[in-house]
């Protein structure tokens, strides 16, 4: 009904399955009623932008209009509507451009951080080589180094895997990230209410986040007592002082609740997308070894087997750089991009989109659009390189979004990938085990699309 509202259909407030939900929306709404559409669930109106021009212009084109988050009860019980993530309006826009500026004075891009995450990975490398070509399932020692590059951002310092604090922190989260988008999540959404008073895994949901934010105060604690802000050295540091240089501002939103929230935002997102993408990374490199040994080759030729690799040396790996770039785009880790909210009525395409709307950019659309990609489905590093084996950069690569809420990490993330990748397979080859003849790459569908559980084999490299 142009001029009223996209063509929709009505999903009822039961919990449906999500994989025939997102199969259904893919292979028949999109296909039926466009790349501009309604989804009504329960009571609430979404609108599905879909297809790389139409996610552009709407992410683009309304930067203020869909800037809010929509509220999801259960995320507004872990989130509080505070720090980056789950935030809207002026709290978001402060805590936003302080999260970006800070990050940049911790020289993301720079040798600072970069060597927090060097030394991550090799702690990583080591955790791999105690399995001396064994099977194992790499999913917790990947949770371990991600999870410590947030604890060196955040608070100055990594944890030592063993240290026992540490590790309630990473069952904490790994609960959490195993939490979100299953059957209790959608009852909660529906009846908040009700499920408060309920057992269940919501109610461990929510005691988890309250130890991640419990261990955030006690750092923040520590670094007030060391008054190191002359000289701030992490995140902490560079909050504490924002908020004494806002003391009298009467429209500050600093304060020791948004720092707190602020630092669960980096463990939660900044831990669990880089660890899925990690886990599918190198189920990818193991699933292919073709591609793996041309990576293992190309860093060769170049860097042979010693020295350090930086992240600006991505540009004499053009073929690892363009593999990266095509698993983050073959195994994009969302359902969708994050959904917005609109804060005003909208007239986009000749549709009116009601205030309060939710807006979900369909981020796998631009991903796996045909008409963009020449081989969507498949694992084809090919389709970021030029007839010469040059690296390009491709207007549809959008996995950290686009527009004012694009993600705040995604240098971070790049450099992350570039570096676990590159040291991981100068060290190692990537095997199947013994009568395996392929892992597993259907998704397990939450929130975060990880692989299912595998083991595989890190084969050292001889020199």
């Amino acid at each position: 009904s142009r001029g009223e509202s996209p063509s929709s259909i009505y999903l009822w407030n039961n919990p449906i399955s999500l994989n025939v939900f997102w199969t259904y929306l893919y292979n028949t709404h999109v296909k039926r009623y466009g790349n501009i559409s309604t989804l009504t669930v329960g009571h609430h109106l979404l609108i599905l932008l879909s297809g790389l021009k139409t996610v552009k212009e709407g992410m683009t084109s309304f930067p203020e209009e869909f800037s809010d988050r929509p509220y999801d009860p259960l995320m507004a019980a872990l989130g509080k509507e505070k720090g980056i993530i789950f935030s809207s309006g002026h709290t978001w826009k402060q805590q936003r451009h302080f999260g970006i500026t800070s990050l940049r004075k911790l020289g993301l891009g720079k040798k600072s951080i970069e060597h927090q995450i060097e030394d991550a990975a090799q702690t990583l490398v080591e955790a791999f080589r105690q399995t001396k070509g064994q099977p194992f399932d790499p999913s917790f020692p990947v949770l371990n180094a991600v999870s410590n590059i947030i604890c060196a951002l955040s608070f100055g310092h990594p944890s030592a895997p063993e240290d026992e604090n540490f590790q309630k922190l990473i069952q904490a989260l790994n609960f959490v990230f195993n939490f979100t988008g299953n059957i209790f999540h959608m009852m909660y959404r529906f009846s908040p209410q009700l499920m408060n008073y309920l057992p269940g895994p919501h109610q461990k949901a929510l005691a988890s986040r309250d130890l991640i934010l419990s261990f955030a105060k006690q750092e923040i604690e520590k670094h007030k007592e060391s008054n190191c802000l002359h000289e701030p050295q992490d995140f902490i540091d560079y909050y504490l002082l924002q908020m004494e240089k806002s003391r009298n501002d009467p429209y500050s939103t600093y304060s020791e609740e948004n720092l707190v929230q602020c630092i669960w935002d980096f463990f939660v997102a900044g831990t669990d997308t880089t660890m899925a993408t990690l886990m599918w990374a190198l189920l990818l490199l193991t699933n292919h070894p073709d591609i793996q040994e041309k990576v293992k080759m190309e860093i060769e030729d170049v860097f042979g087997f010693s020295g350090s690799i930086s992240y600006q040396d991505r540009k004499k790996l053009p073929y690892t750089n363009a593999v990266i770039h095509e698993m983050l785009r073959i195994k994009y880790i969302l359902l969708v991009g994050v959904p917005r909210r609109s804060t005003k009525d909208v007239k986009m395409r000749g549709y009116l989109i009601p205030k309060g709307t939710i807006i979900i950019p369909d981020l796998r659309s631009v991903l796996l659009d045909p008409e963009q990609w020449e081989t969507p489905e498949e694992f084809n590093p090919n389709h970021f390189l030029d007839k010469d084996g040059k690296f390009i950069e491709r207007e549809e690569f959008l996995p950290f979004g686009i527009g004012q809420r694009a993600c705040v990490g995604q240098q971070l993330a790049r450099i992350e990938m570039f570096i676990f990748v590159t040291s991981l397979l100068r060290a190692f080859h990537f095997q199947l085990p013994k009568g395996v003849k392929e892992l597993n790459e259907a998704p397990v569908i939450r929130v975060t699309i990880y692989p299912h559980p595998y083991k595989f084999c890190a084969i050292p490299t001889k020199v």
